[in-house]
């Protein structure tokens, strides 16, 4: 190991799943192939679309003793710096394309874009509750397609992130409690105001969108199959409410004969999909959700995600913040620099965490012919933050010759 990954010698916790026992995919009700192709068309119809990049770390991949190592970049994606564009955006179309089929009309992504039926979309408002990327994807999607929208963000959501939603036109309301606070309050907002919630978790009673929002992903999941020509044996994903990684693992497995090692790495201080999975059961996490990984600070579990990442992950991980800076400068100094958040390097970091460790780099059977596949899911969504960790903004890291 070379010195510059040396200082991944850090604490973590690692839990193997006994309930991931075969790949034989089973979840199509849920996530599936003919979605995703349902998905793709609207998709990659809207303006602008256009794949992000993937790149190779070869230099990386020496030094940790593995074959390949490939990091699916989402700082381009759209204008929002984030994957989440795939998600709340679609599902928001999708909602007024239905809601306009029960009014007889049939239409498209492109109508909607350009405001064909803004008389008919603009009676409606979506509302979801946030820690700021899916928020903005909402906002985005509703100011792209013609609704209205309404955000709620919890106490501890940045005002550069709050900002960042309000400039698509949305309001933005903020409350006192944590995330899972937000979520409810907003869905009891939308109940009294006949709002229709665009969430990216699931929950008793509340299934049908959230699978738009998680089929929305799988977009990008096809464009980096396509890009690497080759199967991962690996993929490292973040946590959060589980929507992300579900998306993955249900792709991955449903396309390949041979799917890959999951591995789900969460913050230790909002780690609820590690605490389902020791408890065999969906399993909440309380307290301030603390961490410096803003998009991962969820306490409760998506349903859904859950009975898809119980069936088919082996591992999860949670590891501290203090790993995160590191990973995040790591990526900003390389020959050709990446910007990516806090959220993003997730994954990263708890592979560089596991090859300083030989007992765990030995349990999740990472040797040299593993080809590890990470998503960096979004670059300076918060650019004071990101500065603050870095020590310069994206524009400094991006313009370094």
């Amino acid at each position: 190991m070379t010195k510059s990954y040396s200082d991944f010698s850090l604490s973590f916790s690692h839990f193997k799943n006994p309930s991931a026992k075969n790949f034989d995919y089973k979840h199509q009700h849920i996530l599936s192939l003919k979605g995703f192709e349902i998905a793709n068309k609207e998709i990659t119809s809207w303006d602008n679309y256009k794949p992000t990049p993937l790149h190779s770390f070869s230099d990386m991949a020496k030094d940790t003793g593995v074959t390949s190592i490939l990091y699916k970049d989402e700082n381009p994606r759209f204008s929002l710096k984030s994957f989440k564009a795939l998600g709340g955006a679609y599902a928001v179309a999708n909602l007024l394309i239905k809601k306009l089929k029960e009014l007889g009309i049939d239409a498209n992504s492109s109508d909607l874009i350009s405001g064909v039926y803004k008389k008919e979309t603009s009676k409606f408002t979506v509302c979801c509750a946030t820690d700021g990327n899916h928020g903005r994807s909402v906002a985005w999607g509703a100011q792209q397609f013609g609704c209205n929208c309404e955000i709620y963000i919890h106490r501890n959501v940045s005002i550069g992130r709050e900002k960042a939603i309000a400039k698509y036109g949305a309001l933005v309301n903020r409350i006192k409690g944590n995330y899972d606070d937000s979520v409810r309050i907003a869905a009891e907002v939308a109940e009294s105001n006949n709002y229709t919630v665009v969430s990216d978790t699931s929950y008793e009673g509340y299934t049908d969108i959230p699978k738009d929002v998680m089929q929305g992903y799988t977009v990008m999941v096809d464009e980096a199959l396509k890009q690497m020509g080759e199967t991962p044996t690996h993929v490292f994903l973040q946590g959060g409410v589980g929507g992300f990684p579900s998306a993955v693992v249900s792709f991955l497995v449903e396309s390949l004969e041979c799917p890959p090692i999951f591995i789900v790495v969460e913050p230790v201080n909002a780690d609820c999909l590690f605490q389902s999975a020791v408890n065999g059961e969906p399993t909440a996490v309380h307290g301030e959700l603390d961490t410096i990984m803003a998009g991962l600070a969820c306490g409760e579990v998506s349903v859904l995600a859950w009975s898809i990442l119980e069936s088919y992950t082996s591992h999860f991980m949670t590891i501290t913040d203090e790993s995160i800076p590191k990973t995040m400068q790591l990526l900003a100094n390389r020959e050709t620099p990446i910007v990516a958040g806090e959220s993003a390097v997730t994954g990263l970091a708890g592979f560089l965490i596991a090859c300083n460790d030989s007992d765990l780099k030995s349990k999740l059977m990472i040797n040299e012919n593993s080809k590890i596949l990470f998503f960096g899911t979004e670059g300076d969504t918060d650019e004071e933050m990101y500065e603050q960790l870095v020590g310069r903004s994206s524009e400094q890291v991006l313009s370094a010759p």
